[in-house]
Order: C-alpha cells, then structure tokens, then sequence
C-alpha cells in the first residue's frame, strides 16, 4: 500500500451510521460517498466512542477514550499534555489546515481569566491552521449573505426560519450559498494553491446537525410520505435518564421559532423533520462529491488518503429521543469511509463488518502518514482491513462513554438523584446484546437479536443473569486495558528510556 502524503480528512456532524445509500438505506441519497466507497472500504459497524461534539471530536483527534482525555463535555478543558493528530502530522512535515471547527476548549492553565478563549468552547485544536473557521453563531457565512444581497438573515435564527413558516419547509437562502458550501468553497479555494505541494485538510461540516432546514434544491428531493417512521419507544420507566431526555428536549432545538418537546410531535411532522435531515445529507455528499471531484482533476489521487466519518449520530426520534445524547447505538453508531492512496486493489468495495471505533481513525491516518503512533492511543490502526488482510486479533465489541452531569440544564445530575461525578454510564454493544452500566443505579442489559428495540431490560426482568456478568467482565477488562498508559509503557534504566514493548 502506498504512503499518503496528503490527508482530505471529512467529518460531517451528527450522521447516523446507517444512512448511506451504500448500506441499502431505502431513502437517503448518497450517491457521492456510494462512490467513495466503491473506491475504498466502508466500515459497517463503526462507533464513536462518545457524545455530545466536543468529547467525541477529542476522541477522533486524540485516539482516547473518554475515561482517557476527560474532556467530558462541551465546555471541559482539554489537557494539553494529549497529543493529537494533527500536531502528530506535523512532526511530517505537513500543516494540518482547518475548514470548519474541531469545538476544542482550550486548556486554562497559563491563560489569563479574561482570555477570550475561556469564553467559548469553539475553540481550534491545537496543532491546526486556520483556514476557515464557522462557529455557531455563523458569522463569516452570514456576512457572506448580506454582501450577496441576502437582507435580513443576520441571525442564525432569522437564517435558519423555514421560508414557509411550516416545521420541515425549505430555507430562506439557495443551495448555492448555504453553510455547506460556503464551507466547502473555501476549502476548494485553498486546495487549489495546494497542488504541487503535501497538504493536509480537514473540512468539518455542520450538517446534517440542527437546524433542519435544507436548500430548496435539496429539500425538494424527499417526499415526506416516504421519509419512514422512527422506532416506537419503551414506554418510560426504562431508565431516568431516557425519561429525563424525553421530557426535556425541545422541538427549537431542532428548528427555532418553534415551541412544545419533541416528543409530543405528531408522525407527519416527525416524517417531515426526517426528510429534512435526509435532504441535508444528500448537500453534504454534494460537496463531499466537488471535493473528491477536486481530487481527481488535480492528479493528487494516487498522494491523497481520503477519510469521511462524523462525530456522533443522530435518534431522530427512535426510541422518542432526538439529538446525540442518551445510551442507544442511534446516537454512536456513525459512518467509516477510507480510501487509501491509489487504488485500493483487492479492497476496493470492502464493507467490513468488524467492529471500529473513532479512535482509530488518528491511528490509521498517522501509519497512511509513514508516523509513529503515540504509545498512549487507545485506537488501533486500520491498515490490515485497508490492504484486504483480516487482523489476527481485533476487539469484539464497540464501546462507549457518556458523561451528563450537565445535560439536563440548571439541575443537571441532582435530577437524577446522583452526584456530578456519578452522571455517567459505559456501554459495551456485541453481536448479540447491549450492557450499559452506570455509576450509579442499575445497569441495563438488552437481547438484541430476541428485542432489537431494546424495550426488554434483561437486569429488572431477573433473567440471563449469567450473560450480564460477563457482559460486566468484558466492560472492566476493556476499561482495565485502556487506562491510562501515556507512560506506563516507558523504561528508565542503564539503556536510558525505552520502551517495554519493545
């Protein structure tokens, strides 16, 4: 396989894992990344590690897991003693150039309390360049509409207001100037001076997170009437947390200027936000589509690791949840698509049916780079599945990490009856079944192939006593293995520092 020495590393924000047209999904359209991955390998049961999008961000750029890098929530410092991947990638030589955001906060210690860095959790990862950054409040796009005569759209609200004033209606603004391809227009800006040189660019995109409201060009694509219907949810008691979730998640949070929780929506406003989020995902893969077009034209194909994923998925209204917070795989399993330099060969349209993480991807993206791996990565590389080899050892299961002592508002884990540092729960998803345990109450243990909707607690039923265990075995050992270990691997001695591994 050859060496990479140019990375198009492409996140899209808040993406379920099974919305692909390349994975049969009946209606979403993803013509672009079907292409893709023909060219590469498509990674079918790929997780994130955790959720909301500055941990899982951490995660994807530093190789750790949650209980590792602690940047728990949007908000929480992220230690500067974690290395990542882009200043790993400078170690080659390469300036790692952002389009987007990587919502990184920045460690406090040396800042002074009125740095305006400690004012907002959007921060840059360090070790990036800047070449276009989009925060939540838009302002560099929304300048952009006012100087192309776009009056009154000078808020992210009065931008995002569906045109119709109707839940699910088109936008105010054409696909030619939305957020998506302001983004990707930069990117392409600065690519284009990049040709005969290695480059680095991670191009984040927003969508298809909230708000929903699509381009008409897009949004036109999708009938409401086939857009399906979301999973029936357990009915509550299941746990507080799901039940604190449902009772608080608002439908403005989906689309603002409008009122009531989500769980109250009727099935054809439901069917009308899921294809919204559909239409999103196909101008996502529109200019996921320019950019690989870029690729080719500018004869970088055979130098260019291509790598498409996202930070988290997405319940839309599975289990009568919305968003990316709460303890299903909706909300972790998220997309994997890899296209080594050149031809793939034998592996090209691989779909792996592995287990992988968002911790791997640092990994991989580094061995593509010819760089040494830092010895605290919790990820493993996933050359071997991109050569078409199959890893003589690989993990059996997916993991994930959630920690909500703030995700309820003002109350946060006082409304849970637990303590700030208890908020949490682990979860361990195999082939058959999902454990989830809790650092404080009861866990949760589901027979997936008997229950694929998870509305059967196996724990409060009293039943499969002996599967829970292990379940609970399995989760302590992946804990137990991947604690920290920065430098447990280290020797000091007559040789001078080595490593013990090796």
């Amino acid at each position: 396989m050859e060496q990479a020495t140019n990375v198009l590393l492409i996140t899209a924000d808040q993406w379920r894992g099974d919305t692909l047209g390349a994975l049969g999904h009946p209606v979403v359209r993803t013509p672009n990344l079907d292409r893709l991955a023909g060219d590469g390998v498509l990674f079918r049961r790929h997780h994130t590690v955790t959720a909301p999008c500055g941990p899982a961000r951490a995660s994807l750029h530093t190789g750790l897991y949650l209980h590792n890098h602690r940047s728990v929530m949007n908000g929480t410092p992220l230690d500067r003693r974690h290395t990542n991947m882009a200043l790993e990638a400078r170690k080659g030589g390469l300036a790692p150039t952002l389009f987007g955001y990587t919502d990184t906060s920045p460690d406090p210690e040396g800042l002074a309390p009125r740095d305006p860095r400690l004012f907002t959790y959007e921060g840059v990862l360090p070790g990036y360049d800047v070449g276009q950054l989009l925060h939540e409040d838009f302002k560099p796009w929304l300048a952009r509409l006012r100087r192309l005569g776009m009056h009154g759209l000078d808020t992210p609200r009065a931008a995002y207001a569906p045109a119709d004033g109707r839940l699910g209606g088109p936008a105010r603004f054409p696909a030619a100037i939305s957020e998506t391809a302001f983004i990707a227009d930069a990117a392409l800006d600065w690519l284009s001076i990049q040709r005969d040189m290695p480059w680095f660019a991670h191009v984040s995109f927003l969508r298809p997170h909230p708000p929903w409201t699509a381009p008409a060009e897009f949004r036109a694509l999708y009938d409401d009437a086939t857009a399906g219907t979301a999973s029936p949810p357990a009915p509550d008691g299941l746990h507080p947390l799901v039940d604190a979730l449902r009772a608080q998640f608002r439908v403005a949070s989906l689309v603002p200027g409008f009122s009531g929780l989500a769980r109250d929506l009727t099935a054809e406003a439901t069917a009308s936000l899921r294809a919204t989020y559909y239409a999103l995902m196909t101008e996502v893969d529109h200019h996921v589509g320019r950019l690989l077009d870029w690729v080719d034209e500018a004869g970088a194909r055979a130098r260019t690791l291509v790598v498409f994923t996202a930070d988290h998925g997405e319940y839309l209204g599975d289990h009568g949840l919305y968003g990316k917070i709460g303890l299903h795989p909706q909300a972790f399993h998220i997309p994997l698509i890899v296209r080594a330099p050149g031809s793939a060969g034998a592996a090209a349209g691989r779909v792996v049916d592995a287990f992988t993480e968002s911790v791997d991807v640092m990994p991989t993206v580094l061995r593509m780079l010819g760089l040494e791996v830092p010895g605290a990565c919790d990820g493993a590389s996933l050359l071997p599945w991109l050569s078409g080899a199959v890893p003589g050892c690989w993990r059996d299961a997916a993991h994930w990490e959630l920690d909500y002592r703030t995700l309820l508002g003002g109350a946060g884990a006082a409304a849970l009856g637990t303590d700030p540092d208890r908020a949490a729960l682990s979860a361990r998803l195999d082939e058959g079944s999902l454990y989830v345990h809790f650092a404080s109450g009861p866990p949760l243990h589901f027979d997936l192939a008997e229950d694929p909707l998870g509305h059967r607690d196996l724990v409060r039923a009293g039943v499969a006593t002996e599967r829970r265990l292990a379940a609970l075995g399995a989760l302590m050992g992946w804990r137990m293995r991947h604690e920290d270990r920065r430098l447990s691997d280290l020797r000091v001695g007559p040789a001078g520092l080595t490593r013990w591994r090796d």
